[in-house]
């Protein structure tokens, strides 16, 4: 029998209450600030990746107005690898903007949050719903694709959020606030821990009984997700040149990453040799890539056109 909405609540709640993680940002001590920035690095990052970052950026920036003090470019050096760098743009836009339209304090409402630099309606329904308490229907990956199966029967989501998946959020969200925050948060982490794309621990799962997916045989899905290449991409290469720029203490020359360089020394350099420079390893490491002179000059344009570098005389460096 298909459960109601309330037995599903019931249901996942008290199974994340007992195995939810302990996330700093799940703390009652956390800041809004420090969940806006959690909400930011982990889109399409995976937690053990996001935590020591986060980390660091809360000692570093415990506000907005400590991001926005400091050059954009130092918050995509403290980026460091977790990928898509023009989310740590997107942030420190996001600090400027709080400094200098909200008294240096996180929107607590999602039409609030809507007007910030590189937040959409994701980010603002999460905000408002784990930061301020919110009644907000967050709808992200892992959420879509438990309702997929617990609900609709389909081993996956459709490739993209549509209107029907929408509606179904809506029809869920428990009309308390209080429950629908722990809702959207119990729900999310069911997606990640359990109902996951690729291997669903099913026997673990607090409604295995009332899956829709499950009572149907567990049919494949009616699409294959295409993983994303990655070795000799223009993705690797700009992620290498970044590497560089993240390192270096001053200025690259553009002839240094479009073209190998010897900057590193010897094993054992000899007592009074120049030491090699900081990026000397990741210019290395960028070269080792192999990549044709055209893909480095256009991973280069790419990155200056999204503001991710700047170049000056002096070469390439990240921006002031």
């Amino acid at each position: 029998m298909e459960p109601g909405p309330r037995q599903l609540h019931t249901e996942i709640i008290s199974w994340f209450t007992a195995n939810g993680r302990d996330l700093p940002w799940r703390k009652a001590e956390c800041t809004p600030w420090g969940i806006f920035v959690s909400e930011i690095m982990l889109q399409q990052t995976p937690v053990v990746r996001v935590l020591p970052v986060w980390e660091q950026w809360m000692e570093r920036w415990p506000d907005p107005a400590a991001l926005a003090a400091e050059p954009s470019g130092e918050a995509v050096r403290a980026w460091g690898r977790l990928g898509y760098p023009r989310r740590a743009l997107r942030l420190h836009a996001a600090a400027t903007a709080m400094t200098a339209d909200f008294n240096g304090r996180v929107p607590d409402t999602h039409a609030e949050l809507l007007t910030l630099p590189g937040v959409g309606s994701y980010t603002a329904a999460a905000v408002a719903s784990f930061a301020f308490g919110r009644r907000e229907t967050v709808v992200d990956t892992n959420i879509r694709r438990v309702h997929a199966r617990a609900l609709t029967g389909s081993a996956l989501p459709a490739p993209a959020l549509n209107a029907a998946e929408m509606r179904l959020a809506v029809s869920l969200l428990p009309e308390d606030a209080a429950a629908s925050v722990a809702w959207n948060a119990s729900v999310m982490e069911l997606g990640a821990l359990v109902c996951t794309a690729r291997s669903p621990k099913c026997g673990t799962c607090p409604v295995v009984n009332h899956c829709a997916w499950v009572a149907a045989g567990k049919p494949p899905p009616d699409y294959v997700p295409r993983g994303q290449a990655w070795a000799g991409t223009d993705r690797q290469v700009r992620g290498a040149v970044m590497a560089v720029l993240r390192h270096a203490s001053a200025p690259v020359p553009r002839a240094a990453l479009l073209g190998p360089v010897d900057l590193l020394p010897a094993a054992a350099p000899e007592a009074g040799s120049e030491p090699a420079p900081p990026e000397a390893a990741a210019l290395a490491q960028l070269h080792a890539i192999n990549a044709p002179v055209e893909q480095l000059e256009r991973a280069l344009a790419g990155l200056l056109a999204d503001r991710l570098a700047e170049e000056t005389g002096s070469g390439v460096q990240l921006p002031g």
